[in-house]
């Protein structure tokens, strides 16, 4: 789906240098990859490391490009946005992995008929296995969303959707998925030391085992709740686990992490419409 097409990124920081390890090992020449920052040492840290053109100045890659992926923090992109909008032209397809931020917003600093699509991935895309959902602007093509879509895969596994107000829940869920998994994996730690493990082996056997459960989740296509009633037999080990879980309300409490950073993603867009319309003030 690249061809020939050249891909400047907007912010080097570590999506952005994720997506370029993977897409360098997915075959993409460095050539055809550039990067900017405004912080010299990530320029110097990703034009040594990869081998592609880098800048300090954000409008001379940008202008240079084919494809323009934003990736900055949702609190600084619409600085950018002003400062590049001058050399984005129509024929750009411009992709955004700034959290919460509507296409509306960003497409109102841009050309009026930009082509935009939304991305939301996670930190796991730094390993290339990335989970990540996109949706189109109402500018961008078919062509665009799978031009999006090969990108994000070369990290992972990537999404579409047909609705952007579902783009919060994403934020909420595998977004900021990581997150709870890493504390789960740290509780499962100090539990296995507290039954008498050493604390290396313990983190060890905890992340393997988070690790293994969703690769046989993803790989037999199975229920989680069959594959769970597989573990578990009639008075054993697991179903007193299990039962300890639902006593400490696991579930809600992982139910009300997703919708409360849910809702932290939709105030961050509106944040982000209110801001336009004050002016960028």
């Amino acid at each position: 789906m690249l061809g020939n097409k050249t891909i400047a990124f907007v912010g080097a920081g570590n999506m952005a240098e994720a997506l370029i390890k993977g897409l360098i090992a997915a075959g993409l020449a460095r050539t055809q990859i550039l990067a900017s920052d405004h912080t010299e040492e990530r320029v110097a840290h990703i034009r040594q490391v990869y081998g592609i053109a880098t800048s300090s100045d954000n409008r001379e890659v940008v202008s240079r490009a084919d494809i323009v992926v934003l990736a900055v923090k949702p609190q600084i992109l619409p600085k950018v946005l002003e400062e590049i909008a001058g050399v984005v032209t129509a024929d750009k397809l411009i992709i955004s992995v700034a959290a919460g931020v509507p296409i509306e917003s960003i497409e109102a600093y841009l050309h009026q008929r930009s082509r935009v699509v939304r991305v939301m991935p996670n930190t796991p895309a730094l390993v290339q296995a990335g989970a990540t959902a996109l949706v189109a602007g109402a500018h961008a093509t078919e062509s665009d969303l799978a031009t999006a879509k090969a990108i994000f895969d070369s990290v992972g596994t990537t999404v579409v959707l047909d609705d952007e107000g579902l783009m919060d829940a994403i934020t909420g869920l595998s977004g900021s998925g990581p997150a709870y998994i890493f504390v789960i994996i740290d509780a499962l730690a100090d539990a296995g030391v507290r039954v008498g493990l050493s604390r290396d082996v313990s983190l060890a056997l905890a992340a393997q085992t988070v690790l293994g459960a969703a690769k046989l989740l993803i790989e037999t296509g199975e229920h989680p709740g069959a594959l769970k009633d597989k573990v578990t037999s009639p008075g054993g080990t697991a179903i007193a686990g299990l039962h300890t879980l639902e006593q400490g309300g696991l579930r809600t409490t992982l139910i009300n992490a997703v919708e409360a950073a849910t809702k932290r993603s939709r105030e961050l867009g509106e944040q982000a419409r209110v801001k336009r319309q004050n002016g960028g003030r």
